[in-house]
């Protein structure tokens, strides 16, 4: 008899775990986890025990092998794991607020994982990662670490770099949706549609989009571009068509902050004025989806789920568990070791492009290199993360000054600087490591 698996999630209490563990009842015939381990931290009690309670009865319907377990011993729920799952949030959607609303007051983008928010969140998560890493050399040395914890590329990085644990795997949801989106704008479906994405996380570009294995690139361009699908790809934004004819590949809907930064940071502005930063507005949604995994009743993955945020976040994370136990050999986008895959990146970085996912993990899909056009911005990108990541092991304010400097969405060293020491104030009981009075 075949060994169940066992998966432990730090961060179990978040909202998405219901479409996670969706995910996993539809894959359970081939995907045989037997013991679900959903970690989470005292302050996240409530919301632990609630979508706790919501995922037994969702697996107690489907009427599968799995047992759910709730935690706060993190040390309980990895041992002997065969994957680890990191989901979670270090000082909850508060510390996420601070990271939108600082920024705007020094007329720069506020934003989760890019410009000063991406480097505070980096600064808080890493750390704790690193001493997950820890704690899995010695409790499960053989589990892989899938990371679905922003920012992803950066958390990547961090644990390729510092760490000896090469089993890591960064994960987004980002690929998979532009992909759908694009097969919506085609209209056509969406297993027909492949694309082949290269560049970083929250950075990446799909380079060529085809159709059952034909190239239709230019066609699938001109198609996301037309006024209803381009401000779905692009988050509510609209690309101009003859900007993404020049550029030849389609951009991520988070490079709208570097392509239209005036016009994302006057949106944000205004955003925050009326309804509040996203992280409030979050908030909101998430209190409303937490009313109904109350509900005793309630044994499925709500619909309101989707206004989250997350979608097809169990189809990234599950297809990526099931194709490295099963040994697909199917291609998907991930953060890897770079390994040569895009010339222009160090060998040892993390990058995010499409890899063939086998039993012995992701192996990267050589593109030569980037178009020259997007080379320099992926480019810089990656050395903000390089420097982040340094300035979160360290500590080290210098770095730390100096990663913020060189983000391309921080306008100058002065303000870089002011920025910096606001948010090192607002978050230091999460940054210890700073040894801030």
């Amino acid at each position: 008899m075949t060994k169940g698996l066992k998966v432990a999630t730090i961060g179990g209490g978040s909202s998405y775990t219901p479409e996670l563990v969706e995910g996993i009842i539809k894959r359970h015939a081939e995907l045989p986890i037997q013991e679900l381990w959903l970690v989470d931290i005292k302050e996240g009690e409530y919301k632990l025990q609630t979508v706790g309670k919501l995922v037994q009865r969702m697996v107690e319907k489907s009427g599968i092998d799995m047992k759910v377990h709730l935690t706060f011993n993190r040390e309980e729920a990895l041992e002997d794991a065969d994957f680890v799952m990191t989901q979670f949030r270090v000082g909850l959607l508060e510390a996420r607020a601070k990271d939108e609303s600082i920024p705007l007051k020094y007329n720069v983008i506020g934003q989760e994982t890019n410009g000063p928010g991406g480097l505070m969140k980096g600064l808080r998560t890493i750390p704790v990662i690193l001493d997950i890493v820890s704690d899995m050399k010695r409790l499960c040395p053989d589990a892989w670490l899938i990371d679905f914890t922003n920012p992803a590329g950066m958390v990547t990085e961090a644990v390729l770099r510092y760490t000896s644990h090469d089993k890591v795997v960064g994960l987004c949801n980002v690929p998979i949706g532009m992909k759908i989106g694009v097969a919506k704008a085609l209209d056509v479906d969406g297993e027909h549609i492949s694309v082949d994405f290269a560049g970083l996380n929250h950075m990446v570009f799909g380079l060529d989009i085809k159709l059952d294995g034909e190239s239709i690139k230019e066609k699938a361009l001109e198609a996301v571009t037309t006024p209803e699908n381009t401000q779905r790809m692009s988050a509510g934004f609209e690309w101009d068509r003859d900007f993404i004819k020049g550029l030849g590949i389609l951009p991520c809907p988070y490079h709208r902050y570097y392509y239209k930064t005036k016009e994302m940071l006057e949106e944000e502005k205004s955003a925050a004025h009326e309804k509040g930063t996203r992280a409030e507005v979050v908030k909101e949604v998430e209190k409303e989806l937490f009313k109904l995994y109350e509900n005793k009743d309630l044994a499925e993955k709500p619909e309101q789920l989707e206004q989250r945020g997350g979608a097809y976040y169990s189809e990234a994370a599950c297809n990526l568990i099931y194709s490295i136990y099963n040994d697909k050999g199917d291609i998907q986008p991930v953060n890897t070791r770079n390994n040569g895959a895009i010339a222009s990146i160090p060998n040892e970085s993390a990058i995010e492009v499409n890899c063939v996912i086998t039993k012995a993990g992701p192996k990267p899909v050589a593109i030569g290199d980037l178009p020259v056009a997007v080379r320099g911005l992926v480019q810089q990108i990656k050395s903000f993360e390089r420097v982040a990541s340094e300035a979160a092991v360290t500590g080290d304010y210098h770095t730390a000054l100096l990663a913020m400097t060189i983000n391309p969405l921080v306008p100058s060293d002065n303000i870089a600087k002011e920025i910096l020491d606001e948010m090192l104030e607002a978050h230091k009981e999460n940054l210890p490591q700073f040894r801030i009075n």
